[in-house]
């Protein structure tokens, strides 16, 4: 099935880091934010990492973020998907990342997840010149890694703060 990234980027001019993701799963689509899926640990992983108490809506997501200097979007603007499976995507196409890197202070991309890792490297990185910084996925289908092993991962992101 054919999708087009609905939400748009989380950003200010002060965001110092860029995390960016494959593209929104059906749930973040319905939820209307991103890592909505209520088994996902991106917030809590964050929110633990920055020592913040863990967001619930989606203003306070947005606002964690922010106050943080983080920005938030996905490499890809349109794909075909099955579901939330990456491993399905076919037919990619990315987002304007310089978009972000133009109107902030963004010096270091992370990805979350090798599928997101391996198209910013294919279709962003010639333009951005920016090499990105790979973290485990925080999706309920990556069970592999433990959530002390995710933290220890994702605590990285506070030396570019």
């Amino acid at each position: 099935m054919k999708v087009e990234h609905i939400l748009k980027p989380v950003y200010n001019r002060e965001s110092k880091v860029l995390i960016l993701g494959t593209m929104p799963s059906p749930k973040s689509r319905e939820l209307g934010f991103y890592y909505g899926h209520p088994q996902n640990k991106f917030w809590k992983v964050l929110s633990d990492v920055l020592e913040e108490n863990l967001p619930i809506s989606n203003e306070e997501k947005k606002d964690l973020i922010l106050k943080h200097k983080i920005a938030l979007w996905d490499v890809l603007e349109t794909c075909e998907i099955d579901g939330a499976s990456d491993s399905s995507i076919k037919n990619p196409k990315p987002n304007d990342i310089n978009q972000i890197i133009k109107e902030s202070e963004v010096t270091q991309i992370f990805v979350t997840g090798k599928k997101a890792e391996s198209l910013y490297n294919k279709l962003c990185l010639e333009s951005t010149k920016i090499p990105c910084i790979c973290l485990p996925s925080t999706s309920p289908a990556n069970c592999t890694i433990s959530y002390e092993k995710l933290k220890e991962a994702y605590e990285i992101i506070l030396q570019y703060l």
